[in-house]
């Protein structure tokens, strides 16, 4: 694949605040709410289907931190992103047991972030995990109802 292709590729799974995203990422804009309310559902709607939130990782922060040198005079994509990482234990074992490979998709995570060139929007993003057999087929279902009854809790700012 040429050099350009690859780059642009990257530049849009890295570069978010467009409609458009990277093939294998689906992207909920989420009008009318705040970051702070679309994390508290995101959390909210994992832990309504019983599973716990494993790790919340600040990943707007750790690029602030490790890429100011990198930047210069650039703020970043972000005014603020974290990757909300949580398991289901049953579906785990089943996307094991088809494949141990699919070890790669746990645990599940959906990025939270507000765009730096839009800081009234707030976006939700996820990796699809496919289709390629029941299980993944289970957590890409998994994974949208979780934005989808977040994205709804979250216009409530609750």
């Amino acid at each position: 694949m040429p050099f350009f292709l690859v780059a642009f590729a990257v530049a849009l799974a890295v570069f978010p605040g467009s409609a458009t995203a990277a093939e294998g990422i689906a992207v909920t804009e989420i009008d009318g709410s705040d970051f702070q309310s679309a994390h508290d559902a995101l959390v909210e709607a994992i832990e309504a289907e019983g599973m716990v939130v494993g790790a919340v990782l600040p990943f707007g922060e750790m690029l602030e931190r490790t890429g100011k040198p990198a930047r210069e005079h650039d703020a970043g994509p972000y005014r603020r992103a974290e990757l909300v990482q949580f398991c289901s234990a049953a579906l785990a074992h089943k996307m094991v047991r088809e494949d141990a490979a699919q070890i790669a998709f746990c645990p599940l995570s959906i990025a939270i972030y507000v765009p730096a060139a839009n800081p009234s929007g707030v976006v939700m993003a996820y990796r699809k995990p496919g289709s390629e057999s029941p299980a993944r087929a289970q957590a890409g279902d998994l994974l949208e109802r979780l934005v989808t009854r977040a994205a709804r809790l979250a216009r409530l700012r609750w």
